[in-house]
């Protein structure tokens, strides 16, 4: 196991929030088999060994940000933790939870620590409260936020935000060393730009601070202003393969490939009141990206 490194961070408040003014036994085949020809001996049972990924699992923690906090998806300012694509409630989202545990498991087996403004330096955090309620999944989905900062210099670098990774896996490890991980990617942002940029309502609000250091100045194509979006982009690739990375050091921890990443979201998909969360559709696109994964039997 890799050495802990915790580091006493502040946790970080709503920083999308604040800037807005309007707007997650074994497999028992085998028996007796025939022995060698003219014996009349049984082979002894072979073990069949413990699948590294279980595709029904009874209860899931979710942790991560403001996008499973279902923020700005049903009112302006508010979490709306009931339409979460991990947790949530909301018939028409159709949450993870619902889909893997039924409306009433899902109600009574799990759980949403995910904080709105929360950054990797948080995720250790929310880890050690999540494990409390032992369950057999954690979603983790968080990342989005060490991209959007007030510059591009501010970003997370790519180092703190794995050894911040780490942190929180060996956290989980130490408790349930055999609770699965969705590790979900972190979102397209310079996607959400191009989309975004052609609603004059969308490029309003985003001056009010939303996502600067790649949303700033959404019509200006300077080789400035373009150098600044690239720089956003590669970080966000960059975090991306440190999920990836890590994940694949765990055996019982499924990244989803890029899928959320990759996915063409449109406008129907982003929050009418700041253009950059996930409505409502957009929630129920990401319960469908998860399931697909975590229910895939494969490893």
């Amino acid at each position: 196991m890799r050495k802990r490194g915790h580091r006493s961070r502040a946790v970080s408040g709503a920083v999308l929030a604040a800037a807005l003014l309007a707007v997650t036994g074994c497999d028992a085949t085998g028996g007796n088999s025939p022995g060698p020809e003219g014996t009349g001996a049984k082979a002894r049972p072979s073990a069949s060994p413990t699948p590294a990924w279980d595709s029904t699992p009874r209860s899931l923690a979710a942790v991560g940000d403001s996008i499973t906090r279902g923020f700005d998806a049903c009112s302006v300012l508010s979490d709306c933790p009931e339409v979460s694509w991990a947790t949530g409630s909301d018939a028409s989202v159709d949450s993870l939870a619902v889909r893997l545990l039924g409306r009433t498991g899902a109600a009574e087996r799990s759980w949403n620590y995910a904080v709105t403004g929360a950054r990797m330096a948080d995720l250790p955090h929310q880890v050690a409260r999540a494990v409390t309620r032992r369950p057999e999944l954690v979603t983790v989905m968080i990342g989005a936020n060490d991209a959007c900062r007030a510059t591009a210099d501010e970003m997370t670098p790519v180092a703190d935000f794995r050894a911040d990774f780490e942190d929180a896996m060996d956290t989980l490890r130490d408790s349930l060393p055999k609770a699965q991980v969705f590790v979900a990617s972190v979102p397209d942002l310079k996607r959400l730009w191009s989309e975004g940029r052609t609603n004059p309502l969308g490029k309003q609000v985003w001056k009010l601070g939303i996502c600067p250091s790649m949303l700033a100045d959404p019509d200006v194509l300077t080789t400035a202003a373009t150098k600044r979006r690239e720089t956003v982009q590669s970080r966000v690739e960059a975090y991306n393969d440190v999920l990836r990375e890590v994940c694949a050091e765990d055996r019982h921890c499924r990244y989803d490939g890029d899928a959320v990443f990759d996915y063409r979201f449109g406008q129907a998909q982003l929050s009418q009141w700041d253009w950059f969360h996930p409505s409502v559709d957009g929630q129920a696109r990401l319960a469908e990206i998860a399931y697909r994964i975590v229910s895939r039997r494969d490893a």
